[in-house]
């Protein structure tokens, strides 16, 4: 994920603008979110530089906040967690802002929870959970979010099928 600053300057209030990257820290970021695991020594050899360069390049990314960590990918299914869901969550209007942060506090700890998304538009969150069948499903569903007093109404979409990007978006 790119992540955005945001300036206040008085000529562009509120402008949200992307890190600038030359060719070399793009194509870092290109190169290692298709794999991760990649060595330094590769990650030099496939840009053309030392491996003192790479380094501190991928350092500098680092420390700037563009790349933000390095994860492993996991088969939830080999960990008995076969079944996905995305549920969009509504909360109730009152007392919103409160029941937000501590809504979205109380569910990215629990162990079925693999994202959560806080959205505008009809749903106020997205929650992409992994459980090992339907009874865990509803079970997850009434426990933690029907038995909220802060949730208004839930909506389960089963996941059939997920393909990861691997591959960052473009930069200009």
């Amino acid at each position: 994920m790119l992540r955005m600053e945001t300036t206040s300057e008085a000529s562009e209030p509120n402008t949200v603008r992307a890190p600038a990257l030359d060719a070399v820290d793009a194509k870092i970021v290109q190169l290692l979110t298709a794999d991760g695991r990649m060595t330094n020594a590769e990650l030099a050899g496939r840009l053309g530089v030392a491996p003192s360069t790479a380094h501190t390049r991928l350092r500098a990314l680092v420390d700037r906040g563009v790349i933000t960590g390095f994860h492993a990918s996991v088969d939830e299914r080999m960990l008995g967690a076969g079944l996905q869901a995305v549920i969009g969550v509504t909360l109730r209007p009152s007392g919103r802002r409160e029941s937000i942060v501590e809504f979205a506090d109380r569910v990215r700890v629990l162990p079925q929870v693999i994202q959560v998304f806080f959205l505008g538009g009809d749903d106020d969150f997205l929650l992409h959970i992994a459980v090992a069948d339907s009874s865990e499903m509803r079970e997850f569903v009434l426990e933690h979010l029907s038995a909220q007093s802060s949730v208004a109404s839930t909506r389960t979409s089963i996941v059939f099928d997920y393909h990861r990007n691997s591959v960052a978006a473009s930069f200009r």
